[in-house]
């Protein structure tokens, strides 16, 4: 009893720590980013209704994604037909290349398995103060604006996606998602704004069903786990690559 009120209040406070990090101000973001999944931006990202996904990539179907780190492959599954917006998001940035480099800038693991988190565009500068690592997001060249993704969520009993929404305020709180926080899952980190994602993920490095239907599940690790283990904060992608399934990559109209 006394080891599941532990494991009880340690989620509560994971969980709080991704509410806090989401709403901090740019004066804030060093201390209250630190011990959660969040990727903050300097104003609401949230589109109308009416041109919310046009211009977006999305996945139709299935891809994998090799990444190297610490000169090991991580295999990625990417699910297009459960996440087609999120997946086809990651997918297109690391056929962009823009995951090559990157820091994994928060990596948490006591007082029990977390999360490993990268994917900062911050972090291909060297230079750039690690303390402030976090706070980026993917800035597409072809507007010169930063690509802020819908939250996707697909309820197990559901054809289509659940968008902008986590499933318990949209009133779903009766089944969970396709797509669950299983150990070697990955996902989207975001703000607590629910249409903040853009290029930041993490995997996960236990199962985390207290995060189930509030952040987007996008693919699971199948070969690698082991090496995702032994990533510390600080190091680096030295690349990431799409092997098969490119030509599932579409574009929103």
């Amino acid at each position: 009893m006394q080891t599941r009120i532990y494991r009880w209040c340690v989620s509560i406070l994971l969980m709080s720590s991704l509410i806090l990090g989401g709403c901090a101000t740019s004066a804030q973001q060093s201390d209250t980013l630190d011990d959660s999944i969040a990727e903050t931006q300097a104003q609401s990202p949230v589109p109308s209704e009416s041109n919310q996904f046009s211009g977006l990539p999305y996945l139709e179907g299935e891809a994998t994604v090799e990444m190297i780190v610490n000169g090991a492959p991580i295999s990625i599954l990417v699910r297009g037909l459960d996440a087609p917006i999120t997946a086809g998001n990651f997918v297109d940035l690391a056929n962009r290349g823009v995951y090559d480099g990157l820091v994994f800038h928060r990596v948490i693991r006591q007082p029990q398995p977390f999360v490993v988190q990268g994917g900062d565009p911050q972090g291909k500068d060297p230079n750039f103060p690690a303390n402030q690592l976090g706070t980026g997001s993917f800035v597409d060249p072809a507007t010169g604006q930063p690509r802020y993704i819908p939250l996707e969520i697909t309820p197990a009993n559901a054809q289509e996606p659940v968008y902008s929404q986590t499933l318990e305020s949209a009133g779903i709180t009766d089944q969970p998602p396709k797509l669950r926080h299983t150990r070697g899952a990955v996902a989207m980190a975001r703000s607590n704004l629910p249409d903040s994602a853009s290029a930041q993920f993490y995997f996960a490095l236990a199962d985390l069903e207290f995060l189930d239907g509030d952040y987007a599940v996008f693919g699971y690790v199948t070969e690698g786990m082991d090496v995702v283990d032994q990533i510390q904060q600080g190091d680096r992608i030295t690349s990431a690559r799409v092997t098969s399934g490119l030509n599932n990559l579409k574009l929103m109209d």
